[in-house]
Parts: structure tokens; sequence; C-alpha cells
């Protein structure tokens, strides 16, 4: 290679290189911003940025403060029936699963002995009487002393408390019905020997039912007595109402909560007792709140504010606060009916920011 072609390609790459060099220090287009700009047209070139977002009208309308918990079903009253004595059952006269009235004569264990007792007794009573009466009589004209007469009108009073007696044992031999009830399933027939530990069936008072629920200690002030509660049954889309009528005289210190009961008529006895309720609390209710939703709240320096559209743009409004829902939030200050918040990109908004509207609820 000659000394003249050796010298050219070196220039050549010098020139090659200052080039590359001049070039890296151009200004570059920035994709990103490229892009945004289609979307937000005019950012890039030195225009007002606008934002696409979506706004909610400002209106009354009712919102409540609700706490969902668990709870169960529970009889208004229940009890395992069985007999006062022993003996062997003679009689059952109630048919399984079905409607009792109180009183009712459900069963009997054989009473014979009893009311032959019964009748052996009632035999002397008539000669017991007449004996006092005569003895009476004879008192009146001094025939007979005091203490006789007082001896038969003890063996009187000794027999009637006996009649009363055997009266109560016989009475013992029926079991009857303490409450109206729907009764379950009998475990035991006739011929069977009863005794007090023996149980004959349960007896189930399924109007009205009792809503037996816990609340966490904090919200132990805020479900007065006379609270609603909406319950739901598993499988069912239907909501149940009733209200608190008890509440438990401290809280569980192993839970930390209050225990409390509601009411609910259950009237025809749709509703078995048992059940597992999802139950809906409702602890404060307003009839004409204004409310936003909570992803519009933008908390800012221990305070919170929204974003309101007004003509174009976007301008902050401080607010105070009320209850909370599972979505919405209760504006008591700073908001007036026919206002339009932005409750979408709230972190992008800046005051005056200009922006479009995409859809208003």
């Amino acid at each position: 290679m000659n000394k003249k072609l050796k010298w050219g390609l070196v220039g050549l790459l010098v020139i090659a290189l200052i080039t590359w060099g001049v070039y890296s220090q151009l200004p570059k287009t920035n994709e990103e911003l490229a892009a945004a700009d289609k979307v937000m047209p005019g950012a890039g070139s030195g225009g007002k940025r606008v934002l696409n977002v979506n706004g909610r009208i400002v209106k009354p309308q009712e919102l409540k403060d609700e706490i969902k918990i668990n709870g169960s079903l529970l009889p208004d009253e229940e009890v395992n029936l069985s007999f006062e004595t022993s003996g062997k059952i003679i009689e059952i006269n109630f048919e399984e699963g079905t409607h009792v009235s109180q009183g009712q004569l459900l069963a009997k264990v054989n009473d014979r002995p009893l009311l032959a007792q019964l009748q052996r007794l009632t035999a002397q009573l008539k000669l017991a009487e007449d004996r006092v009466f005569r003895q009476n009589a004879l008192l009146e004209r001094d025939a007979v002393s005091q203490e006789a007469y007082e001896q038969v009108r003890t063996e009187l009073a000794t027999l009637n408390a006996d009649i009363d007696l055997v009266k109560a044992n016989i009475a013992q031999t029926e079991l009857r019905a303490p409450f109206d009830g729907i009764i379950g399933l009998r475990q035991v027939s006739v011929g069977t020997y009863a005794s007090p530990t023996i149980v004959v069936a349960r007896l189930t008072k399924i109007t009205p039912l009792k809503v037996e629920f816990s609340v966490p200690e904090r919200y132990a002030d805020e479900v007065p007595i006379g609270a609603g509660v909406d319950f739901k049954l598993d499988g069912s889309l239907a909501p149940y109402h009733a209200k608190v009528y008890a509440r438990e005289s401290s809280v569980n210190q192993d839970t930390r909560t209050l225990a409390l009961r509601a009411l609910y008529p259950n009237t025809g006895g749709r509703v078995m007792p048992g059940r597992y309720v999802d139950i809906q609390l409702t602890k404060a209710e307003v009839k004409d709140a204004l409310s936003v939703p909570a992803e519009a709240i933008v908390p800012e320096m221990g305070k919170d504010k929204v974003f309101v559209y007004r003509s174009g743009k976007a301008q902050p409004v401080e607010i105070k606060t009320g209850i909370r829902t599972e979505s919405d939030v209760e504006v008591l200050q700073g908001l007036h009916t026919g206002d339009t918040v932005i409750v979408s990109g709230t972190l992008q908004l800046r005051t005056a920011l200009p922006v479009t509207l995409d859809s208003v609820d």
C-alpha cells in the first residue's frame, strides 16, 4: 500500500468519527412524549395538557353506615320434654313435626295405682266431713270436748292434703306442652319405661326468632336497643329485617366483642332456627346525604379534598366527611347539589388542569 492511499484512509476515518460525534449531540425525538402527545394533544409542543376523566354529579341520596357480620338464628323458646316421674308410657298423643298448643296433653305414663289411691281417699272424705259436722254440733251443746273436735278437723285436713298430693302425682304422669310450638322427633315409644332423665321429644317455639350476633367492642356504643338489622340466609337473596331488643351486660374479654340479640317476627314460621345468617347492621342512616366515591377523595396535609369540574378545568375543593360505606363517603361541607366531582385520574390532577369528561354518572 502506497503512502498516499494509507493517509487517505486515515483521513476518511477521522472525518467519519467527527461526523458521528456531531450527530450524537443533535436533539432526539422523545418517543414517550410523542405517544403522550397523541393522547393529550399539545403536551409535547408547549400546549396545555388535557386529561380525560370521569365525573359524578353530586345529588342527595340515602346513605347507610353498615357493619357486615355473621350470626345465628335461635328459637324464641326451646325445651327437651321429659316426665317429672317414672313409669311405663301408656299414651303418646302427638305427631312428630306438628304444631302443638300450650297445655296440650302429649304423653302419659301409667297412673292406675294413683287413681285407685285417689278413689280410696275420696271415699273417706265424705265420712270425715260428716264426723266434723257431728262433732261441731256436739261441741255447741258442750257434749264433747274442744280437743275431740280439733282432732276430727285435723283428720279431715290431713285427708284433703293426701288427696291433693295424689292429684299432684297424677298430674306428673301427664306430659303437657309448656308453650305453643313445633314438636320434633319423638325418642320413645308406647311401653317405654320413662324417667325424668329420658327425653321424649323437643319442643321449639319458632315465632318469633332471635338473631344472635356479636360486634367488635369499638362498635359497642353504636348499636342501641331498637337498631335495625338486615340479614340474609344462605341460598336466598331475599332480605330479612329484625330489631335489636337486648344487649349483653359487658364485653367478652376473650373475643373483645359485645353479644346482641334481635327479634325477627317469622310470620308463618317459614324460617327455621339454627341457621347461619349474614348480617348487615345499620349504625347510622342519612336520608338526603351528599356523597362522593371513596376513590375521589385526595388526602393532603391531614385534610381531605376533591377535584370539581368547572369550565373545563379541575378545581380542588376542601371537604369535611361524615359516615362511610363500602363505596361512598358522606360530604358534610364543601360540595353542593349539582357539582360534578372528578372520580378518576385523581393522582394526576392539579389546580386548573384542563380536563375532558368521558362520562358522567
